[in-house]
């Protein structure tokens, strides 16, 4: 049994949703970035004083704080036109695909789970450290699981 370390578990998201799939990895300036999973819970006592739990959903977010902005980068394009062109509803629709490069490789390909998820920009600006984007990730539920090679970019649904 061996610890995991955190880089092997990747998330990429993708910057073009409405064309050819471009995904890039989320990490850089991150020290930290979970995926909550929001579950539903339903808690109910009956009068012996037995509880129930049922747990029937999960609502998972994930925060991308700080996004440090790289003009040079598909996912700032990204990111910037929601800003310019204030974007709402499917416009803001994305997929990220968390990739366990812990897994078994198979020619470059990793296990992997493709979401479907909408992106929320919180705010823009920042400090003198520079232009900042953060922004929150909405999980819709719709996952798919496949494979994803890191190199090439490419998700391959199973």
């Amino acid at each position: 049994m061996a610890k995991i370390k955190r880089e092997l578990f990747k998330t990429f998201i993708n910057c073009t949703p409405e064309s050819t799939a471009s995904y890039e990895v989320l990490g850089e300036d991150l020290e930290e970035l979970n995926i909550e999973m929001g579950a539903n819970v339903s808690k109910t006592s009956n009068i012996l004083g037995e509880n129930s739990i049922t747990i029937d959903r999960y609502e998972k977010t994930s925060s991308v704080s700080p996004y440090k902005a790289d003009s040079g980068t598909a996912l700032f394009t990204f990111l910037k036109s929601i800003i310019d062109d204030e974007k709402t509803l499917d416009d803001l629709k994305a997929d990220v695909v968390h990739v366990d490069i812990f897994g078994t490789e198979v020619s470059g390909a990793y296990p992997a789970y493709q979401e479907e998820a909408f992106i929320e920009v919180t705010s823009y600006g920042g400090n003198t450290e520079g232009f900042q984007i953060p922004f929150n990730i909405h999980f819709t539920g719709k996952r798919t699981k496949g494979t994803f090679n890191p190199t090439t970019k490419a998700f391959v649904a199973e």
